[in-house]
């Protein structure tokens, strides 16, 4: 064990240099601080919402979480400034769809839900009550919860009276249709709608280099947080993994000592497991500390570079209606040309009113590309900052969870001198 316990130590200590190096270089291409302690005050509200006590509702696979959503405000849009409601997780995908449908058209970015899980929630179904069951619940928990606050943190998604209900109605009609809104069937949705742009039969002739370079920068951002996902997983397998070689060290070191006729040489081995025993729960907090801090904050925006693209995937569509219409325009002029050609007055005015009649829709639809595409800019503006402020804080936690560990290492250390 204890062979294992240090190689443990050295990995994960090589893992962590590499995982806060690439962290501190991802932060690096974003805003700059001081521009974001300008920038605070903005987009901000009276609003404070959490989701809280999960309770188990039914028995056997009809089983489901309720989750307590409460909610404190002083805007005015609400009947009250304090309420409280129960929903299921199937109600969170609900409103994502009914979100999704309304604006995601529009350009803008709609926060993606959580991912449902099979395998978790089959067994806080079945009962089976283990570790790995309460730390899935307090995982979704969490997740719907920082879910929740992006989409009230939203201006536009604020005032959707879907919004509203959602946090002040008793009781919501079931969501139903809501299984391919989570997990792979997201995904699955993200890229059938990329698909779909990518074979457009137009080739899209960017006007704006803006776009071309913030999608070039989406492309990257999601590789490079998905590598440092993984990385950070793969931290926290060896953290938990050192935790329970110091446990079966800590155990091995007091059975040796119970065994040891030489008192002090007893006293020493007992007074030496305590202190693995201590540094065994260290590893435990700050695994978890490396799960709840720093790979939730990156999934959430993995998920979320996926509602990005898919605005500007609702760009190119509007782009591809608008180029459609002006090709319908030009077959209807020529037309229009062919009857005077061929002198038929009989269908020529009908050809006439079909050609005003795509004037109107080509203009529409060039001043529906454009207040897209003035949305889709908002929208990315508005996601970066959110972005380096979510990490900035976040950093800063886990850095100071990584410190309060060191201390807690050095004060075990002190006391094993100490006693010795």
């Amino acid at each position: 064990p204890l062979f294992w316990c240090f190689i443990g130590e050295s990995t994960v200590i090589l893992l962590l240099s590499y995982v806060l190096f690439s962290f501190l270089f991802f932060l690096s291409r974003m805003l700059s601080f001081s521009q974001l302690e300008e920038e605070e005050n903005e987009d901000k509200f009276d609003l404070n919402i959490s989701v809280t006590n999960p309770e188990k509702v039914g028995d056997g696979m009809n089983a489901y979480m309720a989750y307590k959503v409460s909610t404190q405000t002083t805007l005015s849009m609400f009947r009250s400034k304090q309420f409280v409601v129960r929903r299921r997780f199937s109600d969170f995908l609900g409103l994502y769809e009914k979100l999704s449908e309304k604006h995601a058209q529009n350009g803008y970015i709609v926060p993606p839900p959580p991912e449902k899980s099979i395998l978790g929630m089959t067994k806080v179904k079945v009962g089976k009550e283990d570790p790995s069951s309460a730390e899935f619940v307090e995982r979704r928990r969490a997740a719907l919860e920082r879910y929740l606050q992006r989409v009230v943190c939203h201006p536009s998604l604020l005032q959707d009276p879907d919004v509203r209900e959602f946090l002040e109605k008793e009781e919501l009609p079931r969501a139903v249709g809501t299984q391919a809104l989570s997990g792979a069937g997201f995904l699955k949705m993200i890229n059938k709608a990329t698909d779909a742009v990518s074979k457009m039969t137009i080739k899209m002739n960017e006007s704006d280099v803006w776009f071309e370079e913030k999608l070039q920068e989406v492309e990257s951002e999601d590789q490079q947080l998905r590598k440092l996902h993984a990385m950070v997983d793969s931290l926290v397998i060896h953290r938990k993994e050192l935790s329970m070689n110091t446990a079966m060290f800590a155990k091995s070191v007091a059975m040796l000592g119970s065994s040891e006729d030489n008192t002090a040489l007893s006293r020493a081995l007992s007074q030496l497991a305590e202190v693995e025993d201590r540094i065994e729960q260290l590893h435990q907090d700050q695994a978890s500390n490396d799960f709840f801090i720093f790979a939730e904050l990156l999934a959430d925006y993995i998920r979320l570079l996926g509602a990005v693209r898919a605005c500007f995937d609702q760009r190119m569509k509007a782009w591809q209606r608008w180029q459609d219409a002006q090709n319908m325009l030009q077959k209807k002029r020529e037309t229009e040309a062919k009857l005077l050609w061929a002198n038929k007055p009989d269908k020529l005015q009908q050809a006439k009113d079909e050609i005003v009649e795509w004037e109107a829709k080509v203009s529409q639809y060039e001043r529906d590309f454009e207040r897209v595409s003035a949305t889709v800019r908002k929208e990315v503006i508005r996601y970066e900052k959110e972005k380096t402020r979510d990490f900035k804080k976040q950093i800063i936690r886990y850095l100071e969870s990584l410190l309060q560990s060191q201390q807690q290492v050095r004060l075990s250390q002190h006391y094993f001198v100490c006693v010795l």
